[in-house]
C-alpha cells in the first residue's frame, strides 16, 4: 500500500531554531557539479541548500562558475573541483554530499564520481542527482554500502539505473528490489506523481503540475533534499518525504500566478514557506 504525502509531514519535521544554536548545528553541505556548460544547475541546487536552512554551504564546481556563484549565492563558499586534495578534505568535513547537479559526461566526470563514491563514508549522506546517475549507470558503479544514499532519478535515468523500463515502473515492489540492490537507501522517483522508495515503505506524492516543467527543477529538489537532512536530526524517511512535499507545495503555491514556476525563484522562497510551517521546538 502506498501512502499519500500530506503537509503534516512539514510540521513533523521542519522545527523551530532554538535560540542558543549556531551555524554548526545544521548541517556542512557539500555539492559537487556544474561543468562548464551547466554552472546553473550546481547555482540553483546552492541557492536552494541556503534558502532551506543548511549551516555551512561549499560547492565544488568547474572554476568558470566560481563568479557567478559568488554574485547568485553569496552565502556559499567554493571550491575548485580540479583541485582532488582539497575536493577530498571537504568531502571528509562535510555532513552531507550532493553529487550530480549540472557535472556533465566528460571524462574528467566519470573521474571524479568514481573518487567520490570511493571517498564518502558512514559519516556522510550522499545525495545523487542528475549527471551523476547516469555515470554511475553507464560505467556500472555501485552505490557505496556504508553511505546513507538517497537518489533522486527521472523516470528514464531511473531506467538506465535499474533497466526497468518505463512501461513498467509503476511496478511498486520491482522497484524497490531494484533499489535495495543498487545500495540506495532511500529513492526519490520523480514523476508525474513522485513516489519515495525506503525500508519504510512507499509514499506518494499528489500535488504538482506542469508548471513545474522546467530545466533546473530537479536541482532545486536536490539542494533542499541535502539541507533537510543536514540539519533535521529525525527520521531520515521522513526528513526527504518533508523536503519532497515542500518543493511541490510551493511551486502549487507560486503557480497561482505565474504560468510556469521558475526554479531559482522557488529556490529563494524556500525559507519563508518553511518559517510558515514550523512547529515549536522542544
Amino acid at each position: 500500500m502506498v501512502k499519500q504525502l500530506n503537509e503534516g509531514i512539514l510540521k513533523e519535521v521542519i522545527v523551530k531554531r532554538p535560540a542558543d544554536s549556531y551555524k554548526g548545528d545544521y548541517g556542512h553541505v557539500l555539492l559537487i557539479g556544474g561543468d562548464k556548460q551547466y554552472g546553473g544547475a550546481i547555482t540553483m541546487a546552492a541557492q536552494a541548500a541556503v534558502s532551506s536552512g543548511a549551516g555551512l554551504v561549499t560547492v565544488a564546481s568547474d572554476s568558470v562558475n566560481r563568479s557567478a556563484l559568488h554574485s547568485r549565492v553569496p552565502e556559499a563558499m567554493f571550491v575548485d573541483w580540479s583541485d582532488l586534495e582539497v575536493l577530498m578534505e571537504q568531502i571528509d568535513r562535510s555532513d552531507v554530499v550532493l553529487l550530480g547537479s549540472g557535472m556533465g559526461l566528460s571524462e574528467y566526470a566519470v573521474s571524479l564520481v568514481k573518487r567520490v563514491l570511493m571517498q564518502v563514508s558512514s559519516k556522510q549522506v550522499l545525495v545523487v542527482d542528475g549527471s551523476a546517475l547516469t555515470i554511475v549507470a553507464q560505467e556500472n558503479l555501485m552505490f557505496p554500502r556504508e553511505t546513507f544514499t538517497i537518489a533522486t532519478p527521472h523516470q528514464v535515468e531511473w531506467e538506465r539505473l535499474s533497466k526497468i523500463q518505463l512501461n513498467y515502473q509503476h511496478e511498486i515492489q520491482m522497484n524497490d528490489v531494484q533499489r535495495q540492490m543498487l545500495n540506495i537507501d532511500i529513492l526519490v522517483l520523480k514523476q508525474h506523481h513522485t513516489v519515495i522508495y525506503s525500508s519504510d515503505g512507499q509514499t506518494e506524492l499528489e500535488q504538482g503540475g506542469p508548471y513545474q516543467a522546467v530545466g533546473g527543477m530537479g536541482d532545486v529538489l536536490a539542494g533542499i533534499i541535502a539541507a533537510f537532512v543536514g540539519q533535521f536530526k529525525f527520521n531520515m524517511t521522513q526528513t526527504v518525504e518533508a523536503a519532497v512535499y515542500a518543493h511541490t507545495a510551493l511551486a502549487d503555491q507560486m503557480a497561482a500566478y505565474n504560468y510556469i514556476v521558475r526554479p531559482s525563484l522557488l529556490a529563494d522562497g524556500m525559507a519563508n514557506f518553511m518559517a510558515r510551517y514550523q512547529s515549536n521546538f522542544d
